[in-house]
């Protein structure tokens, strides 16, 4: 991604894309916040956001700032309250609280989590951003499960199909 080379976009990182261009989410100029540094989601991400939308592949021409599990919490505070969009795929429950969102921000909720639910004694998944106090302030928000997860299914399936493209297109021995 980073050399603009042709590749495959990991599923995860073009299902955020595909969620933030289906919802209408400007990126041109914004600020971005990926909390999340892992190879095929966070740091792709990153570079789909802050990638020259002039060239072929998609890119968002956003300025973005990467964190991740370690980052201290004020610290990550600070960068996320200037954040038009933040992106979460840090793995842990409840990273992002209200007080970290400004108010019309849009947040895209990667996070998978099982805890522990008090009420009914089961295990129960989450995302990374504390949904029902976020929500109140965002302006977009993707719930867990049931918003990223689809998407990235449906990604693989095209890639899928890319690679299958690719491999029947190699085989007439044409590139």
């Amino acid at each position: 991604l980073c050399l603009d080379q042709h590749s495959l976009i990991p599923a995860t990182a073009s299902a955020v894309w595909e969620i933030i261009k289906r919802t209408g989410i400007e990126t041109f100029g914004k600020n971005v916040v990926v909390a999340g540094r892992s190879k095929n989601v966070g740091m792709p991400i990153a570079m789909l956001l802050h990638t020259d939308g002039e060239h072929e592949r998609p890119g968002g021409d956003a300025t973005v700032t990467i964190a991740h599990r370690y980052t201290p919490k004020e610290q990550l505070k600070i960068h996320t309250q200037l954040a038009d969009i933040i992106i979460v795929a840090a793995g842990i429950p409840k990273l992002i609280t209200s007080d970290m969102v400004k108010e019309g921000a849009a947040v895209i909720d990667v996070g998978i989590n099982y805890v522990h639910d008090p009420v009914t004694g089961k295990t129960k998944l989450v995302g990374d951003v504390d949904f029902e106090a976020v929500k109140k302030k965002a302006s977009f928000i993707t719930p867990v499960p049931g918003g990223v997860g689809p998407m990235t299914v449906a990604m693989l399936l095209k890639n899928t199909l890319l690679i299958r493209e690719y491999l029947e297109f190699n085989e007439l021995g044409e590139l």
